[in-house]
């Protein structure tokens, strides 16, 4: 059993079954992630975790962004279990130094990435705190191994996941995450992404704030086979004077990945709108004149899912799109393939540009364009 302690947040709303944190972007010149404050253990040890919409664990420590092979990743974090020959700065949670820790005998998670390092460990139960809503006995993944990729990251220490709980990684018992843990007892079951470009968003729980966005929310169905927060779109535009092509995308949404990847034919149409742009074979990357004006990137949604009739289209702006500089001259693109992948990934380049609803009650995900 999973106790649910809701305190009122700090908002000034009447309803105690909400919480709102903010998400810090790191670094703030690109924002490759989103930092928020997350409160392990009794008495509470406050540690800077990735919010990830796309794995469904919780652990320390984690990357700067996740390649293209860690989509399903586990949540975990820096621990006093991690050797700290694999520690760089970053801040650990103290598993001995809380009165509400347990270890769960018998449960561990691993995870192969791309470049065949491993990371692994334990798990304990313990007191989670996010955005005034605690949840007594949440799973925490304890790292005993860590890749280097993880611990040349010192700003993070580690990973929330809020993705489905089918894709936890814990065995032999999967272990739910927080959302799930504590969306019946929120106001509304579902939370909000307000990311921002350079600056500090917020995540919501439990309520929708109609200040955050204009015109009106579009939902779409899940996708639930895979278990993401996965959608259909119904085509995409480049520029904001051009022809929208309805060429239906199967994407999901992913906090935890940096970059918009789209199918490689969609990605080729893109750069050939950029002036000086190239395909980089020794970053595996395309890249383009830091002097370059980028375009939009328009995706669609059945207008089916407002209530209007109308079409949405979201719009990620073009200066959205430089990542950061790889050179004095060049600058490395926001927009890449997403290769073998059988989805496409709005990464932080596109959630940021949107107000985005996670809506597990209804089974639906939601966006809003905002003033960007």
């Amino acid at each position: 059993m999973h106790a649910v302690n809701q305190r009122r947040a700090n908002s000034g709303r009447s309803g105690p079954s909400s919480g709102d944190v903010p998400a810090t972007p790191f670094p703030s010149s690109y924002d490759r992630e989103y930092l928020i404050s997350v409160a392990i253990g009794t008495p509470p040890q406050l540690l800077p975790l990735n919010l990830d919409t796309g794995s469904s664990d919780l652990y320390v420590p984690l990357p700067l962004h996740k390649p293209q092979s860690q989509l399903i990743s586990p949540s975990w974090v820096f621990s006093s279990n991690t050797p700290r020959s694999e520690v760089a700065g970053q801040k650990l949670y103290n598993i001995s130094a809380s009165k509400t820790s347990r270890l769960l005998i018998g449960q561990t998670w691993a995870i192969t990435y791309g470049d065949g390092s491993t990371s692994s460990g334990t798990v304990y139960s313990d007191n989670v705190t996010l955005g005034g809503v605690t949840v007594s006995s949440q799973a925490v993944e304890s790292a005993q191994t860590v890749s280097p990729t993880f611990t040349g990251v010192s700003a993070s220490s580690g990973l929330f996941g809020l993705g489905m709980t089918v894709l936890n990684t814990v065995r032999p018992t999967k272990q739910a995450t927080w959302f799930d843990n504590i969306k019946a007892s929120l106001a509304l079951p579902l939370f909000t992404a307000n990311l921002k470009r350079g600056a500090v968003g917020s995540y919501d729980f439990g309520f929708i704030n109609p200040s955050l966005y204009t015109g009106i929310i579009t939902y779409a169905p899940l996708i639930t086979s895979r278990g993401f927060w996965e959608f259909s779109g119904t085509g995409y535009q480049i520029g904001s004077s051009g022809t929208f092509n309805y060429s239906p995308l199967d994407i999901i949404a992913d906090s935890g990945t940096s970059l918009l990847l789209l199918p490689q034919a969609v990605v080729t149409k893109y750069y050939a709108n950029v002036t000086g742009s190239t395909y980089d074979t020794g970053m595996q990357a395309y890249i383009f004149p830091c002097a370059s004006v980028l375009p939009a990137f328009i995706f669609g949604l059945d207008g089916s899912g407002n209530g209007s009739g109308v079409a949405y289209r979201g719009i990620i702006p073009g200066n959205y799109m430089n990542y950061g500089q790889t050179s004095a001259t060049m600058c490395y693109g926001g927009i890449q393939s997403q290769g073998g992948l059988a989805f496409s990934v709005f990464g932080d380049i596109a959630l940021k540009a949107q107000f985005v609803v996670f809506d597990a009650g209804n089974s639906r995900i939601g966006f809003a364009n905002k003033k960007t």
